[in-house]
């Protein structure tokens, strides 16, 4: 009957402890990409990766317009061409092709890495401000709801969204 008792005694204690320590954890969450897109800064990036782009894109429809224009012609002369010739226009078409896809990928990286580049400020500004308020209000983790939607369920005093941008001073 002790043994019984004892054991049911350290099972109690084993589960207030456990109770106790679920009651110490807080979690918060917020969307960071709405904080983000509240920043007046990133207005600013969006802009300057437009016009960034923009220079891309253009490079790109002259080297498309080039394309065209020798696929235009390779098909007008193709019948009045020897074979020796064909050949010789069939490379300078898959030349100019292979130019224009080794263009584009390049400035798909160069944007993405711009992109990165004029981002990292604003994504470490709203962050610190992030652990800044989770430190204040005592939360333990804060999970980022902008990745994915693997937050069902929350009560609303555990959203951050608020006080991180009255931390920011925005609205």
């Amino acid at each position: 009957m002790k043994k019984v008792f004892k054991v049911a005694l350290v099972a109690v204690c084993i589960m207030l402890v456990g109770n106790f320590a679920n009651a110490q954890t807080k979690i918060g969450y917020i969307a960071q990409e709405d904080v983000i897109q509240a920043l007046p800064e990133a207005k600013t990036v969006q802009k300057q990766l437009e016009d960034y782009s923009k220079t891309w894109t253009d490079q790109l429809t002259t080297i498309q317009t080039t394309v065209q224009k020798a696929m235009k012609d390779y098909q007008d002369q193709e019948k009045t061409m020897t074979d020796a010739v064909k050949a010789s226009k069939v490379a300078e078409i898959q030349d100019l092709q292979k130019r224009f896809d080794d263009q584009q990928n390049l400035a798909r990286q160069s944007v993405e890495a711009k992109s990165n580049e004029w981002s990292k400020p604003l994504f470490e500004k709203v962050r610190g401000a992030i652990a800044a308020v989770a430190k204040e209000k005592g939360y333990a983790y804060v999970i980022n709801t902008s990745q994915t939607d693997m937050l069902l369920v929350a009560p609303d005093g555990d959203n951050l969204l608020a006080p991180v941008k009255l931390k920011l001073g925005l609205k």
